[in-house]
């Protein structure tokens, strides 16, 4: 094999190796501004998102903000019912006696306390660690009026009865100045914060796909959002592949 063929061959390799979706671990954060122990789990995620494990994968948190703290004195602007029954259904996935903040859930795969460091860093090392035998990637988006349009590409094995196709889309940050309740005068800062969460395709086979994802109306006059694409087990069950963009 001449020089020339063997410097093709190892471009070609470098490109597809680049091509390839980094491994992804996700942490969901279900929080609350009403709730007096959540801005440390708030502070937590800011540090963790967008860090990188010791094996190379990019750590994604998502802020979602529950409801059943808005009538204790004051409601959180950035809550939604959606959020909260996404909470109640990891209670009954993980046999919980009910559901708390701060709460946070690592790959749908373990739930911990949100503001505890120590067992965050030793969730993120287990995932870190799991052989991951599927990947998701983020093509290319496009948005026209109210619909974000994206182009995504799954590969490797597929659970038997397939995946349920997570779309959400976030905030890259938000900051609310507290006037009632238990964090009353305080000015609290979030990331990744969630404002909406649709299921928007079931995937069963490897290769490329087109799905279309609803703009909320809380996305027209701010700007910094990204959409984090991930593929989950149903019945709220392990989170096999992530991938995120920029808006």
């Amino acid at each position: 094999m001449d020089s020339r063929r063997i410097v093709t061959l190892v471009i070609l390799a470098l490109m597809a190796t680049s091509a390839l979706a980094q491994k992804v671990v996700l942490v969901e954060l279900f929080t609350s501004e009403g709730c007096s122990s959540c801005p440390p789990a708030d502070t937590l995620l800011r540090q963790v998102n967008g860090s990188q494990t010791s094996r190379g994968q990019l750590v994604v948190g998502i802020s979602e903000h529950v409801t059943y703290w808005n009538s204790l004195g004051w409601s959180d602007p950035f809550s939604s019912p959606v959020y909260t029954e996404r909470q109640n259904a990891y209670s009954e996935r993980f046999h919980l006696e009910g559901v708390y903040t701060p709460q946070m859930v690592i790959n749908g795969a373990e739930q911990i306390v949100g503001s505890d460091r120590a067992a965050l860093l030793h969730a993120v090392e287990r995932e870190d660690a799991e052989s991951s035998r599927m990947s998701l990637r983020i093509l290319s988006l496009s948005v026209a009026q109210n619909t974000l349009t994206v182009n995504f590409s799954t590969s490797g094995e597929m659970p038997p009865h397939g995946a349920d196709l997570i779309a959400v889309l976030a905030d890259d940050s938000d900051r609310s100045s507290v006037l009632h309740g238990e964090n009353s005068g305080r000015m609290l800062a979030h990331v990744a914060v969630a404002r909406s969460i649709t299921r928007v395709a079931r995937v069963q086979a490897a290769g490329e796909r087109t799905v279309q994802v609803p703009i909320p109306a809380s996305f027209q006059n701010t700007q910094g959002h990204h959409l984090i694409l991930f593929a989950q087990t149903p019945g709220n069950g392990r989170v096999l592949g992530t991938d995120t963009k920029p808006l």
